[in-house]
């Protein structure tokens, strides 16, 4: 009944796209076969926690005080069906364009 939430990219972004996903997530099923629910942060590029213009959490308010973030959720995937590549595929059909 527990969640959980990683990220596997296993890293920020330098550039504001994603990483290659690594296969931790694969392991985690193979030891605990769960569905996998594919989400995307949209909003993040540019904020206090990107890397956008310098290092990661350095400047507070680069982008205002407020910054718009946005979880979009895609469906759950059965395990049999994850895969590191898979999921990367959805994460970044979910997130859509976000420049």
């Amino acid at each position: 009944g527990d969640l959980v939430c990683i990220f596997p990219e296993g890293k920020i972004t330098a550039t504001g796209d994603i990483n290659p996903f690594k296969g931790g997530v694969q392991q985690i099923i193979r030891r605990t076969p769960v569905p996998v629910v594919p989400m995307a942060l949209r909003g993040l590029w540019g904020s206090f926690f990107s890397r956008k213009g310098g290092v990661a959490m350095s400047r507070p308010f680069r982008r205002g005080i407020l910054s718009r973030l946005e979880l979009v959720v895609g469906e759950p995937v059965a395990p049999e069906a994850a895969s590191a590549e898979g999921l990367q595929q959805m994460v970044l059909a979910l997130r859509g364009d976000w420049k």
